[in-house]
């Protein structure tokens, strides 16, 4: 359970990643000479440098998400049940492994047209990171500041589609999230007209009327709804620093609180956190459930050069900040 933002204009990416259980995640820097190796194609030695969040395993990152040097962003989202790797037969340099799709697509394209272009090449087939691990099921949301993509392998190949609300979450596959929107064209931030019985004297009773309707729940189809909602209409203010922490409200908007889902096997899924890319000041920005404070990280030129990876360890424990109250003045 996932939800994944791009804000065009703003140059602004990221996402929540919702599990019941951490999966060893830091946030890294993949510099330009830290080599990425492939089951079917040479290793990629030399390309653009890489800041995300990710597992790490043989010194080598597991990406969750991330963003190139270039500002191209790719995130890897739960799609279980519809996901489908084929079987890896002959060594074909178009046939990658999940882990290996967001090391090639963001270490060699500079942009999503490229991107798009080497993903129409490319099938994703079932190879596992090491012997014996299982393959996640997902499907990538791919973006920069001219638009973005969703690209989904299922049982009949893979399918690029074109993401022009810039959200993607899980389940269903894509088509039914953009045709499902359709139900939701009535909804506005601003308070409703009568149209429902003009003859009578009604009036609105309190704010946010206007968007009576939005679903609230924790489903992926509902928190789609729900990000393109509040993406949409989104108030963004002019400093920077002010546009980070709206993407955060909006995450916060599409956020899974501990207890609210719980899962077939007893477990409580969550937010284990929030992320956002500026692709403009190559800044990643992170929260964490346990500690709300926002960190951040910059992939600065000399983090880009050599070929060891960099790592910080999200902190994740509750901290609070004590102020004494002064006499009024």
């Amino acid at each position: 359970m996932c939800t994944s933002i791009a804000f065009f204009e703003q140059k602004l990416f990221g996402r929540n990643l919702d599990l019941e259980v951490s999966f060893g995640q830091r946030v890294v820097i993949a510099p330009r000479s830290l080599a990425f190796p492939f089951a079917h194609r040479p290793a990629l030695t030399e390309h653009y440098a890489i800041v995300g969040m990710a597992s790490v395993a043989g010194g080598l990152p597991l990406f969750a998400e991330g963003m190139n040097e270039k500002g191209l962003y790719m995130a890897g989202l739960n799609f279980p049940g519809n996901a489908h790797y084929f079987a890896d037969e002959g060594a074909d340099p178009h046939h990658l492994a999940p882990h290996e799709l967001l090391w090639l697509v963001l270490g060699s394209c500079a942009s999503l047209a490229e991107a798009k272009a080497l993903l129409e090449e490319v099938t994703v087939c079932a190879i596992p990171f090491a012997p014996g691990l299982p393959l996640a099921p997902l499907h990538w949301h791919v973006a920069d500041a001219t638009g973005a993509l969703v690209a989904e392998s299922t049982a009949d190949g893979l399918h690029l589609y074109e993401d022009k609300a810039g959200v993607l979450t899980n389940n269903p596959p894509f088509p039914f999230h953009q045709t499902n929107l359709a139900n939701y064209m009535n909804l506005s931030p601003r308070q409703p007209e009568n149209h429902f019985a003009p003859g009578l004297p009604l009036a609105c009773f309190g704010q946010g009327m206007g968007a009576i309707g939005l679903p609230g729940d924790a489903s992926p189809a509902s928190r789609y709804v729900r990000a393109v909602f509040f993406k949409e209409n989104a108030g963004f203010p002019a400093d920077r620093p002010g546009q980070v922490m709206e993407f955060f409200h909006v995450l916060e908007g599409v956020a899974m609180v501990r207890g609210s889902v719980v899962t077939p096997e007893g477990a409580l899924d969550e937010t284990l956190y929030s992320s956002c890319i500026d692709g403009v000041e190559h800044v990643y920005y992170w929260r964490t459930a346990g500690a709300s404070r926002i960190s951040a990280v910059r992939m600065t030129e000399e983090a880009c050069r050599g070929g060891k990876l960099l790592t910080v360890t999200p902190e994740d424990t509750p901290a609070f900040a004590f102020t004494e109250p002064q006499p009024l003045a």
